[in-house]
This record gives structure tokens, C-alpha cells and sequence, in this order.
């Protein structure tokens, strides 16, 4: 089979496609740019890759796969449309990628990557489709030649309705992608429960509150009581958080915070039920490496760390702010400083009061343009917004030599060689603040 995967070099379809190649498919695809991820398709999964689109980059494809982003006026959609090449969403692509698969479904609004590469560490003969890069396998993507599949679902558009889930996690529900659901809250809550009633196995934070009024079968979670004994502990310079998890004995895990230990519980609870044995859980759990671009250490030095960071709503960074004031305090640093790409107009807009709380307790506010995923461009004043912060108002960042560089108009208006700096954003700021062209 030769698929082509259009919008290839998104961490969602590139993992669809090193799955297929793993399975002995012929896989080729294309996008605007050539980037990381294009350039270990090329190399590690003998992908054909076509920058930018081009209508011939569909020739010789049985089937096509494009992803959200991809507009029916794509060259490589209409010609695919033309030639009568089987045309699937990456939605729908995967009713036949899961279908037949024991599928680990990882699901919510906040903390499903992390949760599902901690899964895929705790069952550690399983396929993973995660959508970030696990530092653990150094890939988005995991390989074992069996049915078992630890997946990360995703609700943004309802495909994981489609993942085929036998155990399915949930870590918290908050309305997000409401555009998708044309802003109707009860059909995007539905979703959800769906998602959860397909499964044969489900594992939710039962302190949820749409989630605890669930009547379904289910093991639950109850952070409050369920995880106690919390604390914060480096190990040679990195974050790790050590909890007590009900009566099964105290476990440790890379990074810090409530989140990073409830994210670990649920996965452990899960894997236990898929009958995992307690002390081996344990011992994987500390083999856990974390992820890319989450509370991800790019620097470390004495004087200056610097972490890149993905979150891009105000609930993911709080929970990181949170994790960051301590890592602060425990590296005895000078200051936190806080560099933001807000990710969609749509995003900014609804949450926007949700964002100006969030950064609470930053000692130094940098605001970088909106990155658009492709929406049209909406006026917003930040600046007057988040007037309190007295923010710098940035167009680019990069890092040069250890020192981060701010940039404005062209010219640098700020050097920062000390103290705890971090990237906020799910666009191009990750490559800004590795210093990567992109």
C-alpha cells in the first residue's frame, strides 16, 4: 500500500505515518516547510517528502491522508480528487489504522500527552501514537510487533471517537475547541461521554466535575485524598515530584507538580488493570523521561535555565508557572522570566481573562505576536490587557551562546543571561528559543 500523507510534518499525521511505515506500508507526504519532523521521515522511514505542495506529489498514492489544517483547494487534494485516489481525513483515517487494535486511549483537556507517554513507559512492549515527542524513545511513535496501542485522543475535532478505545483515560474535561462544536456545550460534553462508553475499561480523575457525574463503570481517581505525601526533589539538577498514590507505596517521576503526579496516578491505575505488576509500574515510572517541549530543559547552566514549554492555555500554564516558582526556589535563581506566543485569535480571545491571571507571580512579561494556525487575523490590544505586567512587547526571540535574545523592529531591545526563562506557545516559538532555524 502507498499512502501520502498531506500536511505530513504536523506531530499528528507524522505519527500516523511512521505507524503505517512500521507496518510495512510505502508512505510518502508533503507540507509548506521542511522541519525536524519532515527530515526523520525522510531518513529514518524512507518517506518521499515534497516541500511545499505540489499536485504530483499524489502520483503512485493508493490512498491520501490529509490533516485538519489542509484546505480543499490544496493542489495535492484536488489532484488526489481528480485521479480518484481515496481521500481520508486524518479523523477518519483512523477507523482503519485502530480498528483492529487494543487500543490505551488517552483523552482531556489538559495533560493527555504527558499521561500517554507515561503509559507507554509503564507497558513497555506497546506500540505508542503520542502527540509529542517522548524522551524516553526520543519519537512521537513507538514500534512493537503486537495489537497493543497506547494512543493519544484527540477531542478537537471528536476523531477520538474513532480510536477504537478498549481502555480509555480521562484526565480533565474543559471546553476547548469550541468552534469545532459550533460553541454548543452540550454536544462537545457528549463527546466526551461517548468517548469514555466505547471503551470496555475506563480510568477518569473522578474530581472532575463534569467527569464525576458520569454513571459509568469506572475506576476513579480522587486526587485529593487518593495522592498525599507530594514533594518536590532534584535529582542531578532535574525535577522530579514524589507522591503517595492510595496504598500502593510512594513512586517518583520526572517533573514537578500536582498535575505531573495525577497524570502519573491515572496512568499507574490503568496499568495496573491491565495487569501490570505493582513494582515493576514503579520502577518504569522512574524510567520516565518526560517530553518534548513540556517543561522541557533546553539550558542548564548555574546562573541560567532555560525551559521550553507547550502550554498554551491558561490552565497548562498555570500548572507550569506553578511547577516553575518552586524549581526557582530550589535552584536559588534571581527571577522568572516568562516569553508568550499566544497560540489562535480564537484562543486568545475566549480565554483571555484566564490569561491574564495565569502568568501571576512572573517577575518579567515578553509578549510575541499571535501565532495563527491559519486563522484570519482578528485586532487584539495585549499590550493593554495585560497593562499590570508592564509587558515587553516582542516580535522574535532566539538564543545565541546561552544568551536569550529579544528582538523588536529588527533590532535587539533585550539580552537575558541569568535566571529561570521560559517559552510559552504551541507555535514556532519552541524553534525561536532553541536558536533553530525553522
Amino acid at each position: 500500500m502507498n499512502t501520502h500523507f498531506i500536511g505530513i510534518g504536523g506531530i499528528g499525521l507524522s505519527a500516523l505515518a511512521k505507524f503505517l511505515a512500521n507496518a510495512g506500508e510505502n508512505i510518502s507526504g508533503s507540507d509548506i516547510r521542511q522541519s525536524e519532523i519532515t527530515n526523520d521521515l525522510a531518513i529514518n522511514f524512507n518517506a518521499k517528502i515534497t516541500i511545499p505542495h505540489h499536485e504530483d506529489a499524489v502520483l503512485g498514492a493508493k490512498r491520501v491522508i490529509y490533516s485538519a489544517a489542509v484546505r480543499p483547494n490544496n493542489p495535492e487534494f484536488q489532484n488526489a480528487k481528480k485521479l480518484g485516489i481515496d481521500l481520508y481525513s486524518r479523523k477518519d483515517a483512523l477507523k482503519f489504522i485502530l480498528g483492529d487494535k487494543e487500543v490505551y486511549a488517552v483523552g482531556g483537556a489538559h495533560g493527555k500527552s504527558t499521561t500517554s507517554a507515561i503509559l507507554a513507559s509503564l507497558i513497555p512492549e506497546s506500540n505508542a501514537l503520542i502527540g509529542a515527542i517522548s524522551k524516553e524513545f526520543g519519537s512521537n511513535v513507538r514500534h512493537f510487533d503486537n495489537n497493543k496501542v497506547v494512543f493519544e485522543a484527540d477531542e478537537s475535532d471528536e476523531s477520538f471517537l474513532n480510536s477504537n478505545p478498549y481502555l480509555a483515560i480521562v484526565t480533565n474535561v474543559e471546553p476547548e475547541h469550541m468552534e469545532y462544536y459550533e460553541y454548543n456545550e452540550e454536544r462537545f460534553y457528549n463527546a466526551y461521554k461517548k468517548f469514555l462508553s466505547l471503551a470496555k475499561i475506563r480510568v477518569i480523575n473522578a474530581e472532575d466535575e463534569f467527569l464525576s457525574s458520569l454513571d459509568m463503570d469506572s475506576i476513579k481517581l480522587y486526587p485529593s485524598k487518593d495522592i498525599s505525601n507530594i514533594e518536590y526533589v532534584l535529582v542531578e539538577d532535574k525535577p522530579y515530584t514524589k507522591f503517595t498514590l492510595k496504598n500502593l507505596g510512594s513512586f517518583e517521576v520526572f517533573g514537578f507538580g500536582e498535575h505531573i503526579a495525577l497524570d502519573a496516578s491515572l496512568a499507574i491505575l490503568a496499568a495496573l488493570e491491565l495487569g501490570e505488576e505493582i513494582e515493576d509500574i514503579r520502577q518504569r515510572l522512574r524510567k520516565y523521561k518526560g517530553i518534548k517541549k513540556r517543561f522541557d530543559i533546553i539550558q542548564n547552566s548555574q546562573n541560567s535555565i532555560v525551559i521550553d514549554d507547550y502550554g498554551h492555555h491558561p490552565t497548562e500554564i498555570k500548572a507550569t508557572m506553578d511547577a516553575l516558582k518552586v524549581y526557582k526556589n530550589l535552584r536559588e535563581l534571581d527571577k522568572l522570566i516568562v516569553i508568550w506566543q499566544p497560540h489562535k485569535y480564537s484562543r486568545t480571545i475566549d480565554n483571555l481573562t484566564g490569561f491574564v491571571k495565569c502568568f501571576e507571580g512572573v517577575d518579567e512579561l515578553i509578549i510575541l505576536p499571535i501565532w495563527s494556525a491559519g486563522e484570519l487575523e482578528v485586532v487584539i490590544d495585549l499590550k493593554g490587557a495585560f497593562f499590570s505586567y508592564s509587558p515587553i512587547m516582542a516580535d522574535r526571540v532566539t538564543k545565541e551562546d546561552g544568551i536569550v535574545k529579544i528582538y523588536k523592529d529588527n533590532h535587539i531591545i533585550k539580552e537575558i543571561n541569568s535566571g529561570l526563562i521560559t517559552a510559552f506557545g504551541a507555535g514556532d516559538i519552541t524553534y525561536q528559543i532553541r536558536g533553530e532555524q525553522h
